[in-house]
C-alpha cells in the first residue's frame, strides 16, 4: 500500500479509503468484518463512515458494525484512521427531525459526536466531517464547537464534504481569524465522468491545504464496466439510479462504450483504471471505495499499483474532458 499526508497535516493515510456505506444495508456484519480485516491486512488504514449510514430506521448501524469490529481488539482501532460525518438527522426517513437534531449547530455537533463515539466504541474520532453545508449556522459557531471537542480529545481534525470552493475559503478564513486549525480535507463527488470539482473545489482545497477525498469514484458503477455487465445480464448502480437508466442516454452510452473499448485495447479493467486515474490527479489523497464483497476490495487494491501511460491518460481526457480551471472554463 502507498501512503500520503492528509492535506497539510502530519497524518499519514493510505491512498485508498475504505468506504463503509454498504456495511449493514447490503453487507452483513460478519462479511463487513472480513472486508475490514482484509483491508487492514493490505495496508488500508483510512476508513470512512457517517452517522446516518444504515439508512431509514437503521441509521447508525454502520457505525455500530465498525464499533463491534474495533471491539475485537488486535490493534484494530489504533491502526485505523477513522473518519465519520455529521449533518443529517437520525430519525427514520419518513420522520421530521425534532428542532436542533440535525445540521451543524453547536448543540447538534455536541450531541452527534457523543452518539457516534458510543456507536463506534471509541473515545476519539480522527477526522470529523461536515456532511453538507449548513447555511443557517455561522462558521464561528461551528469552529467554537470543534475547538472544544479537539481540546477534549474527542476529535483530532475537521473536514468538509460536498462543499463549494467558496465554502472552503469561508470556513478556513474564519478559522484563521479565530486561531483554529480549520478544515483539513474535502470529500467531494469526483471521477472521470464528473469533473466539475476541478473548476473551483479542488483548487480551493489545494490552496488551503485540504486533502481531496473523492466519493463515487466509479460514478455509481458506470465506470466499472457497466456495458460489459449489461451484456452479461447484470447492471451496476449509479448515483441517479441503475446504470441501465443512465445508458439509455445515447451520449452517455457512447462515452462509456468508447471508455471500455479503449481499455480493452490496453487489456485493463474499467473499475481499476477509474481508481488509478484519480490517484494521478493533483490534490487527491485517495478515492473512497465501497466494496460489498472481498472480490471488489481485491480489485480496488490492484488499482494502487496500476501505472497509466501518457497515451492512455490522453485518451481518457479525450473521452471525458475536464471543464478546465476557473474562471477560464466560463470566461476569457
Amino acid at each position: 500500500m502507498k501512503y500520503t499526508q492528509l492535506g497539510r497535516t502530519g497524518l499519514k493515510v493510505s491512498r485508498l479509503v475504505l468506504g463503509t456505506m454498504n456495511f449493514g444495508p447490503q453487507t452483513n456484519e460478519a462479511d463487513s468484518h472480513s472486508i475490514m480485516d482484509a483491508a487492514l491486512d493490505a495496508g488500508v488504514n483510512f476508513f470512512d463512515t457517517a452517522n446516518v449510514y444504515g439508512w431509514g430506521e437503521n441509521k447508525g448501524r454502520t457505525e455500530e458494525i465498525l464499533g463491534s469490529w474495533f471491539a475485537k481488539g488486535g490493534g484494530r482501532r489504533d491502526k485505523t484512521v477513522l473518519a465519520t460525518k455529521v449533518y443529517g438527522h437520525m430519525s427514520g426517513d419518513d420522520e421530521s427531525p425534532w428542532p436542533n437534531e440535525d445540521k451543524l449547530s453547536a448543540l447538534n455537533i455536541r450531541r452527534a459526536v457523543e452518539a457516534s463515539l458510543k456507536r463506534l466504541g471509541t473515545d476519539y474520532i480522527d477526522l470529523y466531517q461536515f456532511h453538507h453545508v449548513d447555511r443557517d449556522t455561522p462558521w464561528d459557531e461551528i469552529w467554537q464547537a470543534v475547538d472544544v471537542l479537539v481540546t477534549q480529545g474527542k476529535i483530532l481534525y475537521a473536514g468538509s464534504s460536498n462543499h463549494a470552493g467558496w465554502h472552503i475559503a469561508q470556513a478556513n478564513e474564519t478559522a484563521r481569524r479565530r486561531g483554529s486549525y480549520g478544515l483539513v480535507s474535502e470529500q467531494c463527488l469526483y471521477n472521470l465522468a464528473e469533473r466539475r470539482a476541478e473548476m473551483e473545489v479542488i483548487p480551493a482545497a489545494q490552496d488551503y491545504g485540504l486533502g481531496v477525498i473523492p466519493w463515487s469514484p466509479l460514478h455509481g458503477g458506470l465506470l466499472g464496466g457497466a456495458i460489459r455487465k449489461e451484456q452479461a445480464g447484470g447492471a451496476a448502480r449509479t448515483a441517479s439510479g441503475r446504470s441501465g437508466d443512465a445508458l439509455r442516454d445515447s451520449a452517455i452510452r457512447d462515452r462509456v462504450q468508447a471508455y471500455e473499448d479503449l481499455l480493452d485495447k490496453h487489456g485493463l479493467q474499467p473499475g481499476e483504471v477509474a481508481l488509478a486515474w484519480l490517484l494521478t490527479r493533483p490534490g487527491v489523497t485517495g478515492p473512497i471505495v465501497g466494496p460489498r464483497t472481498a472480490e471488489q476490495l481485491e480489485s480496488a487494491l490492484r488499482a494502487v499499483e496500476l501505472e497509466l501511460s501518457e497515451e492512455l491518460l490522453a485518451g481518457l481526457d479525450e473521452i471525458f474532458p475536464g471543464p478546465g480551471p476557473s474562471p477560464e472554463a466560463f470566461a476569457w
